[in-house]
């Protein structure tokens, strides 16, 4: 029963990646049927995170009153309702009608499915579900090439409606695999967890915090505008191939999971997370070269995602060891809202700044946050340590 149970907790983060790159993989289409400027991608994503800002900082407390389950349910349902919604917007102010359930539903399934896999899986498992993040991230690209070469972009996000209604049938089929893993004891500690107040004062969580931010800043910023950037830097393109290129960094960060999956228990999170980076660096750099043809930056966008895929894995599944299973769920709630303001305004300020600069100045705008995230959170680590060897 545990492998069925670990099988549909795979298939829910695949639910949860499916609508991430939507967004940015339509928005050259979406912008010229709605007539509006390319920053107001930014605009839409924002909203979007800030929903799941809500939704993540209020985790700690649905966690403590609901069953994990249940929340997933709820959430998947929501996620259903903005797609729908999307898929019926014939104008731009439309979109923020539903981006209310499109973020809500999916900053529940993050919080509550990462802890609930941070507290009973070892660093392998949850790596391994952040690459089925990003199977589902990265399927929906190519159907939204589908969608534009035969019909027109709204199809795309009714396909996907469809999909995640068949994956929240199967959660609900399921319901009896949680009920059978439930252990009295986890449950016991659960509802004696921390709130945010109290966690906040622990050491290294707000640095966790600034770090969580520095690096969904990078990661959203790349999910909205990578498409843009080889429209605008690159000649001659189609417009399914550039749609196509929303999947480059979702496909990176599945191949980065995948491989973490594999060596993460022999390596360990922290070594993981170094080494990352440092792949995340060298495909900025590759990006930024001054080559006519669009492959070198392809494979560049590859890199960064491989290198981004460990980390966000890696410092979520170390929190009940860092800060303790008492204050794991308000600290992995916290992190993920960190990491949704990034989400929230990074990408519409790099939408406001390449306005003004170009769109080339995105390998820049992307070095900047991957140095921020691994100062925060070398600082973090050994405030930590310190801790530890004074107790």
């Amino acid at each position: 029963m545990g492998s069925l149970l670990l099988a549909v907790i795979y298939l829910i983060f695949i639910s949860l990646g499916l609508p991430d790159s939507l967004l940015g993989s339509g928005w050259p289409k979406m912008q010229e049927a709605f007539g509006v400027p390319s920053s107001y991608a930014g605009y839409v994503s924002m909203t979007i995170s800030f929903m799941t800002v809500i939704s993540a900082l209020l985790s700690p407390k649905m966690i403590r009153r609901f069953h994990t389950k249940w929340i997933v349910i709820v959430s998947i349902f929501l996620t259903v309702l903005g797609l729908l919604g999307f898929s019926v917007s014939g104008s731009y102010w439309m979109l923020f009608l539903f981006v209310v359930p499109y973020g809500l539903g999916a900053g529940a399934i993050d919080a509550s499915v990462n802890h609930y896999v941070a507290n009973h899986y070892p660093g392998s498992v949850m790596n391994f579900l952040h690459c089925f993040y990003g199977v589902g991230a990265v399927i929906s690209p190519y159907i939204m090439a589908l969608a534009l070469s035969r019909a027109r972009w709204n199809e795309e996000y009714r396909w996907t409606a469809y999909v995640q209604m068949g994956i929240l049938l199967i959660c609900i089929m399921s319901l009896p695999l949680w009920a059978k893993s439930e252990d009295a004891s986890a449950e016991k500690e659960i509802k004696d967890s921390a709130g945010i107040r109290e966690t906040l004062a622990v050491p290294g969580v707000i640095l966790t915090l600034v770090a969580f931010f520095s690096y969904c800043s990078g990661e959203a910023t790349c999910f909205l505008w990578t498409p843009s950037y080889f429209a605008g830097t690159k000649a001659g393109l189609s417009d399914g191939l550039i749609a196509s290129f929303g999947s480059l960094i979702f496909g990176g960060l599945m191949l980065g999971r995948l491989i973490s999956g594999f060596i993460s228990d022999r390596l360990g999170d922290r070594l993981l997370i170094w080494a990352g980076i440092a792949l995340e660096l060298l495909g900025i750099i590759m990006v930024s070269l001054p080559v006519s043809h669009y492959i070198m930056a392809a494979v560049g966008f590859v890199m960064i995602g491989t290198g981004m895929g460990p980390v966000y894995p890696a410092i979520q599944h170390m929190a009940p060891a860092n800060f303790g299973r008492k204050y794991s769920a308000a600290a992995i709630g916290l992190q993920m809202a960190s990491a949704y303001v990034g989400s929230t305004f990074m990408p519409m300020v790099f939408g406001i700044l390449q306005q003004h600069t170009g769109i080339g100045i995105m390998p820049l705008y992307l070095l900047v946050f991957a140095l921020l995230n691994i100062g925060m959170l070398e600082i973090a680590y050994r405030k930590i340590d310190g801790k530890e060897r004074e107790a």
